[in-house]
This record gives structure tokens, sequence and C-alpha cells, in this order.
């Protein structure tokens, strides 16, 4: 599995992870250890050792930062622990969502125990219905929105998107079981709908802005293609 480099410098990587593989191995994932995480496919295919600067879900595709020495680690998350960062994520939900909006919604932090303050603004980009029935309807709706998390909570996006009972599609803790289903017997496809876009920062070594981006991969594709959507 070929990991590509959507940005690099003297000091990081930006690189799109791909759906269905862990960051690193964890004891919190349920994994084994002989499978092959972000990190081991990194380091077959450039013969370097990454240093991560913040997380994805295993099911979520998209751009992530690695730092290329340990010591620049501390210096790049700071600006996740200050907001400094801004993200953009775009998830396929349940549902006709709301236009735009902003939820506003305490989330456990990763000790499980203690809610925290969790903000994301979102905005639709497009809607379809589908002649095609789930439990208990007819026919299904979907939403394709974008999302601009304020925080970095633990599950945050796939939280605050159920809390308005537009669950992301594929989702298999927080997501909606029969809609789950109709796009593994519909579409063939048990991948996550939820994507990290866009990051973009300023480098606190350089001072440059920095925006990378990150293409969308081949089960977002066949959707935009199916619904007769645009890839943006």
């Amino acid at each position: 599995m070929k990991v590509s480099i959507c940005y690099e410098d003297d000091y990081i990587i930006a690189v799109t992870k791909p759906c269905n593989v862990l960051v690193h191995h964890s004891h919190m994932a349920r994994n084994m250890d002989d499978e092959l995480t972000l990190l081991d496919l990194l380091q077959e295919q450039y013969n370097h050792k990454y240093y991560p600067l913040h997380r994805l879900d295993r099911k979520t595709s998209g751009v992530i930062l690695l730092a290329k020495m340990r010591e620049h680690v501390s210096v790049f998350q700071d600006l996740f622990l200050q907001n400094k960062i801004q993200k953009t994520y775009f998830a396929l939900v349940r549902g006709f969502s709301p236009e735009s909006g902003l939820i506003d919604s305490p989330v456990k932090g990763r000790d499980a125990n203690v809610y925290k303050e969790a903000l994301t603004t979102f905005k639709k980009q497009n809607e379809i219905t589908l002649n095609i029935a789930v439990h208990p309807y007819e026919s299904s709706r979907y939403s394709l929105v974008e999302l601009k998390p304020k925080t970095g909570r633990l599950h945050q996006l796939r939280i605050h998107l159920n809390k308005i009972s537009h669950p992301i599609i594929g989702d298999p803790k927080y997501g909606d079981r029969f809609h789950n289903r109709m796009f593994e017997t519909e579409f063939y496809c048990a991948n996550m709908f939820l994507h990290a876009r866009e990051i973009e920062f300023i480098h606190p070594i350089t001072k440059d802005n920095i925006c990378v981006s990150s293409a969308f991969p081949q089960h977002w594709l066949d959707l935009f293609s199916r619904f007769s959507w645009p890839n943006l």
C-alpha cells in the first residue's frame, strides 16, 4: 500500500493516511501486532522514522502531519494545543442536514471520565434522495457536509454529527446500522465516509503559511460519480 506525500520540508511531512489503517500501534486500538500501521508503511517506503503530530481514527482517511525528527515534535504539537491549526473535513451523513451551524457539545476526553469543551462548525455542500428503502423509510436521504473542528477531542466529529441526528455513513460506533448495511449491500462499501481534506497553519520555524490538502480516496470518488456530485 503506497502512501502519498502531500507536503514536505526540512522539518515535517504531510501524507494521506489511507482508510482502515492505524497511525501506530496502541493499547486503545483493537489490532494485531503484525498489522501494518501508517508508521510501518512510511518506514518501508522511505526508510525513515517519522513522528506523528496528531491523530486520525483508523477508519478516517486524509491528511496527517508527521515530524522528521523527535526534537521538533513539541514545537508543532504546541500549535494543536493552542488551537492554531485549521482543519477541514468532509463527511457523508444520514438525512438532510441544516445548511450550516455550530455544534457546541462537550465530549469525553481520552481518559473517558471528564467531559471537555468541543466545538465544530459545519456547512452542507450537497444532498441527495435515493429510491432505496432503508428501515423504516421507503427512500434514503444523505448530505455532504464540510466540517471545521475548533477543538480536537477524541471522536469529536463522529460524536457531534450523531448528536445532531446526522451520523456519518460507515461509522461502526456512532453511525446508523441500517444505512451502513445499505451501503455495504447496495454499493459494496463498508468504509467510513470521513475524510481529512485540508490542514492550514503558520509554520512555527519558517513562519510560512502552510496549506496542505489531501485527495479523496477511491470510495469517495465512486460516491461522487454515483451521486453526480462534483469532486471538491
